[in-house]
């Protein structure tokens, strides 16, 4: 059955995340005449509320959420038998417009780790200084101070951050110092691009690429079930002259190209998906034992104390002078006149970085050197598409989550270093029972409410078996049902890995997919190995690279960026 073809682009980008942004944007400004299409399942995220204000994130990361994915993983005996559940973006912009916000980079060894030509650190700290205006402190050389995306301290401190360690709160974030709004690839690289006919972004699209021998050529796409659930699913067929670049992601570039007949023959064929490729490296090296994983592990603060409960919890659970029913409208009102208060935080004040000593590796075992790459545990986990019983597309996902010692010890010492961290803080007044271990009786670590902090000279809590243990089953039980136990921080990497094809590879150095032409992926999918960082900073610069190698094979002048007015 022949589909319709609807229209003809140079470029065609499957998937509209940060990646997909930053090229799609980079390679617009450079030549102008070349006609780009962008296909993505979620929506626009257009100077909407809800994505460039950025006390909101929280917003996206609830069951109900229209602006996530929320990846069901299989049942693992690792985590009590749970299904784990990991979510993305499905939105214009990806990751950048739903995240924490959170700066961070990467060491430049980890990229020298990746033992990629081209992606070596020397010729990426260009790029990273390219595509970033830092507000925080001028003439660092090692920082960018006219590019695209702005890094400051964002609208406000909350107080406390101060109690946790003078030298800690140095927390910056990926928001505008001067409009306290969320500093995205969306709106910073195509959305003030919409001058330009040429660059074109479609949403509510899901496809698979479409070959002419083993020649990319195209994407055949339907509306995607969840942002468009009436709209019918007839396919269209939209055709790329110059290249097809799928760029949807962790989870979303290893379905495309499994859809597309590339991939290993045992999961094309329980599709009945006829091979193009043989690539058994697609969808695997997923980081689930290499992931960035969090706990989270509330605690009661003293009255008066500022806090983000008022914003993102409602009045009824922050007593005090920030409980008052006007609260978010004041806010919200002085962000819109200088870009301050609360609207520009992320709640994210504070932080620490801490490495096992020399008796704490020890305790971690003998396993330590063959799971752990440096202090990032290897991967074990995989994303690949299957049907469910109704026909519809769904996936087969492993995460890989706790499957080794080491990092359930490094889960124990964190909790218990978090508990002596806040215990000495002068808002501290408790721990809240909802969101700890659920220690034995009589124990002396059992949370309970208190009057003031614990003396810093009080002796260290001595922590038993059975208390270990307690922190150990708490860490297992993980899953939206109940928000503060071990979850993903949504760094998902790695399933469209950057690597010899002998190795389970799936693109070379130059992001073309091993055994067809004319076909990249340029997404987080393609990190071969973990970055110590939160992702964001990774996907921007992996994007201006694309974009450079792009415009290489396209004879496209890569010309200095020039802001564009809004």
């Amino acid at each position: 059955m022949s589909h319709p073809v609807i229209s003809e682009f140079d470029i065609i980008f499957a998937g509209g995340g940060t990646t997909a942004c930053v090229v799609a944007g980079r390679l617009a400004a450079w030549d102008p005449s070349l006609s780009i299409l962008i296909l993505k399942g979620g929506q626009h995220t257009l100077n909407q509320a809800v994505h460039v204000q950025p006390y909101r994130f929280t917003s996206h990361h609830v069951p109900t959420s229209t602006t996530m994915t929320f990846n069901v993983g299989n049942p693992s005996p690792r985590l009590n038998g749970r299904a784990p559940i990991v979510s993305c973006a499905h939105c214009i912009g990806g990751g950048s417009s739903v995240n924490t916000m959170v700066y961070t980079r990467a060491p430049a060894s980890d990229f020298d780790d990746w033992g990629a030509d081209g992606w070596e650190s020397k010729n990426l700290i260009p790029l990273m200084k390219k595509l970033e205006t830092y507000e925080v402190q001028p003439d660092r050389p090692t920082h960018g101070y006219g590019g695209p995306i702005k890094v400051s301290y964002g609208g406000c401190k909350l107080r406390a951050s101060e109690e946790f360690h003078p030298c800690w709160h140095d927390i910056r974030r990926y928001i505008d110092g001067t409009t306290g709004r969320r500093s995205d690839a969306a709106h910073h690289y195509v959305y003030n691009q919409a001058h330009n006919a040429n660059l074109q972004i479609w949403v509510g699209k899901r496809g698979a690429v479409i070959f002419r021998d083993k020649r990319a050529v195209g994407v055949e796409f339907t509306s995607d079930p969840v942002s468009c659930p009436d709209a019918g699913q007839s396919s269209s067929i939209v055709r790329a002259s110059k290249l097809v670049v799928v760029t949807a992601g962790a989870f979303g570039s290893p379905a495309i190209l499994e859809r597309s007949g590339i991939g290993a023959e045992a999961i094309l064929k329980r599709c009945d998906i006829q091979q193009l490729v043989d690539l058994p490296g697609v969808g695997e090296n997923y980081c689930g034992l290499r992931d960035h994983n969090i706990v989270s592990v509330p605690y009661f603060s003293a009255d008066g104390a500022v806090t983000m409960d008022s914003l993102w919890r409602g009045k009824e659970c922050c007593p005090g002078p920030f409980n008052r029913q006007g609260n978010i409208i004041e806010h919200l009102a002085q962000w819109k006149i200088n870009g301050k208060s609360l609207i520009a935080q992320n709640g994210t004040d504070a932080k620490i970085k801490w490495r096992p000593d020399d008796d704490e590796l020890k305790a971690m075992g003998s396993s330590l050197s063959t799971t752990m790459e440096g202090l990032y545990p290897a991967s074990a986990g995989s994303i690949h598409i299957k049907w469910d019983e109704n026909g519809q597309e769904g996936i087969d996902f492993n995460t890989g989550y706790l499957m080794i010692h080491p990092i359930l010890y490094l889960l124990t010492l964190d909790t218990k270093r978090c508990a002596k961290f806040f215990d000495g803080m002068p808002s501290y007044r408790g721990e809240v029972p909802a969101g700890h271990p659920c220690f034995p009786e009589g124990s002396a670590a059992v949370c309970r409410e208190t009057t003031g902090p614990v003396d810093l000279n009080a002796p260290d809590l001595i922590y038993t078996a059975e208390d270990d243990e307690a922190i150990d089953r708490y860490n297992r039980d993980c899953g939206m049902s109940h928000p503060y136990h071990y979850q993903t921080t949504w760094h998902s990497l790695g399933t469209c890995a950057m690597k010899p094809r002998a190795d389970q590879g799936v693109v070379d150095a130059r992001l073309n997919v091993y055994g067809v032409t004319n076909l990249k992926v340029a997404d987080m999918s393609i990190a071969p190995k973990n970055v110590g960082t939160n992702t964001y900073s990774t996907a921007l610069l992996i994007g201006e690279k694309a974009a450079m190698i792009i415009a290489d094979e396209l004879g496209i002048e890569c010309r200095p960026y020039k802001r564009v007015s809004k």
